[in-house]
């Protein structure tokens, strides 16, 4: 009952407070999901104890769901390392975030409903990461999609909210697409849906073709990426990326949740679990690779230049996960979810943080009205400060194990584009560290650009905010330490057992351990170089910034305005998909719809109003009437019969 208390858990919590919650307090509310969710967090460390470290692969039925045909589908858990350690990220940072969403939501009259969303979203993921077939893994994953647009748009009375919800839904939905189509076509390719026997029968898809427009394709390769083209949406890679920084419009602790540990890591999950289909598939992972490695680059370049605290924090995120797919992309399974790991601790610390500063500011977002508030607000400076270092790489940080990994890994492979790939992830890394340190120095340290009403207000966070700061401080602190050996280290292989899969030929667990030391340095040496550069810019000579940004004009506004990709997917799809619904109304329902049918059936009516004069009712205008026909039809034959003969 272990496993089936963890994932029921949160669902319990999402019906009481979402069926009840108007009925009762909302502290009831508050504290039952709260207290449910530190139990199935609780109990996620249990399993990763009893789980992890090469235990075998456990499965649970819970009941039957479809049988139809060659489809043969339960609802059931598949429990193995890779499950254990996605159970404990998902569920310590959903716990945090319903403890420090007490304190941030305490003037919000809808608590209960947005307590309800919150262990909704928990119970959806936790239906993805324990799925043992494709189709209880697209429900949740449409689940944490569904979930996320009710915590974006929470605040539905906002224009802003409601649009960054819809997009957030749609983009998503182009993804979901193509993973839906993968499913599809590895169905057709091996009669099931049930992940054994798609890993069993996946070698003998080796080298199949198939026909295209008379082209020749690859069968896995196409497969793979259909899978890929959701895991672009969902964890929001370059082209299917737009979505992320506007869910900023939701409440801060759900830009923590999504954005650290659940929603945007579902495709990475995905990709890792799916491992035994992208090791057969060379082409698939190295477009894996270069999607990724242009994601670390293109957010890092954006981030630079964004004025919003929780912007600059998701595009980082967006950065970070394109670490996380390079990753994969080179077959280092183990380094992506390292990866993963450490960054849900410390980003969520620093999007929870960045809430602690806007509870501060009295809802400022902009940093450029901040300034001077690390005397104001000590311990959230020290948190966003242990946060920073901890996402730049700094020496025995969680980030500096994890995202040197990856780093290391990229030059070590042997994947067509892992060269390119480690030198845009080491030139992200670089970036990564001059805007994350520009939010520190812009937020904490200079003059107070803040108005004297909002400084006077400036005051630190309740306990039942900072708590969860301390303990995801913990994390951001030690998790890279006490793990990197188990994740992808010397343990790798005890630890992990069969839960990722990789090729015989596949050494990158040893050889990224024998790159050059100018590799190993080169993340380390960039970090250093991106905070002297933030602490020139921003604390020696504050006025650079503007004057950089007047001289490169231009640039400054391509990358303010992200690439200019929401412009150009206006221009190519919203303007023409407009037009086309215009045309639709005005054509297709107005002047055809209205104007040809209904004018048929208008000037119908007209006629046959008419003869609505003769329903008199009356018995002898009716025996009239017959008379008259009879007499007609007498006279036709009459005439005709005398003409016949």
């Amino acid at each position: 009952m272990l496993y089936q208390a963890i994932i029921l858990s949160p669902l319990l919590g999402a019906l009481i407070a979402g069926l009840f919650g108007r009925t009762m307090e909302a502290k009831v509310s508050e504290y039952l999901t709260s207290g449910l969710m530190v139990l199935a967090a609780i109990l996620s460390w249990v399993a990763f104890i009893n789980v992890g470290f090469g235990g075998e692969t456990q499965k649970i039925e819970l009941l039957p769901w479809i049988t139809s045909g060659n489809l043969n589908v339960s609802w059931s858990l598949r429990i193995d390392t890779l499950t254990a350690v996605m159970l404990v990220v998902v569920n310590t940072v959903s716990t945090l975030v319903h403890i420090y969403s007490i304190g941030y939501m305490h003037h919000d009259p809808h608590r209960p409903r947005f307590f309800a969303y919150l262990s909704l979203f928990t119970f959806a993921m936790l239906m993805l990461i324990t799925s043992d077939n494709l189709l209880q893994m697209f429900f949740g994953w449409e689940g944490v999609g569904l979930a996320s647009y009710l915590l974006i748009g929470f605040w539905f009375k906002k224009p802003s909210a409601n649009s960054a919800a819809m997009k957030a839904f749609i983009v998503n939905r182009v993804g979901d697409f193509g993973f839906a189509l993968g499913i599809f076509a590895l169905f057709m390719m091996t009669g099931s849906i049930n992940l054994d026997e798609i890993f069993a029968a996946v070698p003998s898809l080796v080298g199949q073709q198939f026909t295209f427009l008379s082209w020749q394709v690859d069968v896995m390769t196409t497969i793979c990426l259909l899978l890929f083209m959701g895991a672009m949406g969902k964890s929001a890679q370059f082209l299917l990326h737009t979505w992320l920084p506007d869910a900023m419009e939701g409440p801060t602790p759900v830009s923590a949740l999504i954005h650290a540990a659940t929603m945007v890591t579902a495709g990475v999950f995905m990709v890792a679990r799916l491992s035994p289909l992208f090791e057969i598939t060379p082409d698939a992972l190295t477009v894996v690779t270069g999607i990724g490695a242009i994601t670390a680059f293109f957010a890092a370049t954006v981030g630079l230049v964004q004025n919003d605290i929780k912007r600059v924090i998701a595009y980082s995120t967006c950065s970070q996960l394109g670490y996380m797919f390079v990753a994969l992309g080179v077959g280092a399974y183990g380094a992506a979810i390292f990866h993963l790991f450490t960054h849900a601790f410390f980003k969520a610390l620093l999007f929870l943080g960045a809430g602690s500063v806007i509870h501060a500011m009295s809802d400022e977002q902009d940093m450029r009205n901040m300034g001077g508030l690390y005397k104001m607000i000590p311990q959230t400076y020290a948190m966003m400060l242990i946060g920073t270092l901890a996402l730049t790489g700094f020496p025995g940080f969680a980030g500096f194990f994890s995202k040197d990994a990856i780093i290391e890994s990229a030059y070590a492979a042997h994947n067509p584009l892992s060269q390119e790939a480690f030198y845009l992830l080491v030139f992200a890394a670089f970036l990564t560290s001059f805007y994350s340190w520009r939010l520190i120095f812009m937020t904490f340290h200079g003059r107070s650009r803040a108005t004297p009403d909002v400084l006077s207000h400036v005051h630190e966070s309740p306990k039942v905010m900072l708590i969860p700061l301390f303990l995801l401080a913990l994390g951001a602190v030690a998790a890279g330490f006490a793990f990197k050996e188990y994740f992808f280290g010397h343990h790798y292989a005890e630890f992990w057992g069969k839960a990722l899969f990789t090729n015989a030929s596949n050494h990158i667990v040893h050889e990224f351990h024998n790159v050059p030391l100018w590799v190993k340095l080169s993340p380390f040496i960039a970090m250093l170089l991106g905070l002297g550069l933030a602490y020139l810019y921003y604390m020696r000579m504050p006025g650079l910034a503007k004057s950089t940004a007047k001289l490169f004009e231009p640039i400054y506004l391509f990358l303010y305005n992200k690439w200019y990709f929401d412009e150009l997917y206006d221009y190519i799809f919203v303007r023409p998909a407009k037009w086309l619904a215009r045309q639709l109304w005005q054509v297709g329902d107005r002047a055809i719809i209205d104007g040809l049918v209904n004018g048929i059936a208008n000037r119908s009516l007209d006629v046959t109003g008419k003869l609505k004069a003769m329903q008199t009712g009356y018995v002898y205008h009716y025996a009239f009437v017959m008379m008259i026909g009879l007499t007609a039809i007498i006279t036709y034959f009459v005439v005709t019969g005398g003409a016949g003969q």
